[in-house]
């Protein structure tokens, strides 16, 4: 609650630009994508759609709580569930028009925020290695595909089969380090 007063400025909502102002946060490529993450009605476990201009205490909680590990206690269903919520997080962050598929635009956008940012790959470059990992993605959901077949998207399953071996659940986690909390009021 204290880092929720701190980033809105001791307001009862939280809007974009207070997640803007997080130092560590200014430094990652998709920063924009995950600030919108905060922002997104589908990931308030309501099954909202659409975007709000600012959220409560109460749906920063919710946002927040994609980001914790999983408890050592867990039975192996419990943390699978875990494991697939936060990959739907993860989905939702890229799937941004909320079509129930991350098109080829929608990764490519990703793809270039992650390479040309740091200045290393010009955005041509960074479009190509986009393409091609659309191709491999294509290859790993869908098996052979002819010629005339059309690849439309990744959708949620071929996500899940896409990450298999990938361990997210202590990996996709957010810490609050050197929070200033002298500044609050009680």
């Amino acid at each position: 609650h204290k880092r929720f007063k701190q980033l809105s400025h001791n307001e009862n909502t939280l809007r974009r630009a207070d997640l803007d102002t997080i130092p560590d946060l200014a430094c990652n490529p998709i920063r924009t994508q995950i600030i919108e993450a905060f922002f997104d009605k589908r990931n308030f476990h309501q099954n909202g759609d659409g975007t709000v201009e600012e959220i409560s205490f109460e749906e920063f909680l919710v946002v927040m709580s994609h980001f914790r590990p999983p408890a050592l206690n867990m039975t192996e269903e419990q943390r699978e569930k875990v494991r697939r919520e936060k990959l739907r997080f993860l989905f939702n962050m890229h799937n941004t028009d909320n079509d129930g598929t991350i098109t080829l635009e929608e990764y490519r956008h990703v793809v270039e925020e992650l390479l040309s940012r740091s200045g290393a790959l010009g955005k041509e470059t960074a479009k190509g290695i986009a393409d091609a990992a659309m191709l491999e993605v294509a290859s790993i959901s869908m098996g052979h595909m002819e010629p005339d077949e059309f690849y439309e998207g990744i959708t949620f399953e071929h996500f899940l089969k896409i990450l298999k071996d990938i361990e997210i659940e202590t990996r996709m986690n957010i810490r609050f380090l050197n929070m200033d909390t002298t500044t609050l009021c009680k």
